[in-house]
């Protein structure tokens, strides 16, 4: 039997601080297979992208996920995450991959940026408003004392309606440009295949955490503040061949670490107060194991989902 899971089920059943401790544990275990990503243009205004296999040591299973990408619907990330047993290839679940994408890209950013920012940064801005950029702010709050919120988006109406909801002080500005001046850490979600922020838009100590740019053509800051920056990745590989490094035309000497490496203490993460930080995540198989897996015991626990047999 398959059990089929939709997003007030998944919802219903995480919590953050659960789902950052399963995040921080993945990144320091062994993930067992090379994370592969195979992405498409489809006809029209799409894309669609296939992440496959998840896999993480001492879980006896693992996931496979299928996303098509419409920037101009809502939501714009649709399709499923496939939870199979490792034993026999069984058709555990099915997920909604909307929701544990935004779940497990937006914690684990969380889990990046509370690791390399200053201890002492409170203010956060937030360029492009949505589901994503709202996890991070949620993990983050879980993670460290938050004072301030900035919030830009092309959507002003959709700003303004995250800072009045996000549970802190903040301010809707005009620009990308505007955010990364009056935020300690700024917090990149968009579909941009421009750079929304430059070289010129740093100041000492600050930390830019850039979620958009995971396929080919997409990115959110420029060349020139990685390089002068400490830069974090997921995958060396995957953020030099479809990234935000490879994007911008950079290799992977601009690299200092993978998230990994800091978490495990093999690597410094932020090695001064007035130094830049940047996590450059491209998003990994094993993060919707990380998510699926609990959400699937759960549900099995609690009696949560329907059932079907596809077999029959």
């Amino acid at each position: 039997m398959t059990l089929l899971l939709k997003r007030s089920d998944i919802l219903g059943l995480l919590d953050v601080p659960a789902v950052l401790r399963t995040l921080r544990a993945g990144f320091t275990a062994s993930v067992g297979v090379e994370p592969q990503r195979v992405r498409t243009d489809l006809p029209g205004p799409g894309t669609a992208t296939t992440l496959l296999p998840g896999t993480i040591s001492g879980i006896p299973a693992y996931t496979v996920k299928v996303n098509a990408k419409f920037p101009q619907s809502t939501p714009a990330l649709r399709g499923v995450v496939c939870l199979h047993d490792a034993r026999d290839g069984a058709l555990l679940a099915i997920l909604d991959s909307a929701t544990i994408t935004a779940w497990r890209t937006g914690l684990a950013a969380a889990l990046a940026t509370d690791v390399l920012a200053a201890k002492t940064a409170r203010t956060v801005g937030v360029v492009g408003t949505g589901a994503q950029a709202s996890m991070v702010v949620r993990g983050l709050r879980v993670l460290r004392e938050v004072e301030h919120l900035v919030g830009y988006d092309v959507d002003r109406r959709r700003a303004r309606t995250f800072v009045a909801q996000a549970g802190v002080p903040g301010a809707v500005v005009d620009s990308a440009t505007g955010v990364a001046a009056r935020a300690e850490i700024v917090v990149l979600a968009t579909w941009s295949r421009t750079p929304l922020l430059t070289a010129a838009d740093v100041r000492p100590g600050r930390h830019f955490t850039t979620l958009g740019a995971d396929e080919p053509g997409k990115m959110e800051v420029g060349a020139d503040l990685l390089a002068g920056a400490r830069v974090v990745v997921d995958d060396a590989r995957l953020a030099t061949a479809m990234g935000a490094i490879g994007n911008v035309g950079l290799d992977e000497s601009s690299i200092g670490a993978t998230l990994g490496e800091v978490l495990s203490n093999a690597k410094p993460g932020r090695e001064s107060a007035a130094q830049v930080t940047v996590y450059a995540p491209v998003g990994l198989p094993w993060q919707d194991l990380a998510i699926a897996w609990p959400v699937y015991q759960a549900a099995q626990a609690t009696g949560v989902g329907r059932t079907i047999d596809f077999l029959s």
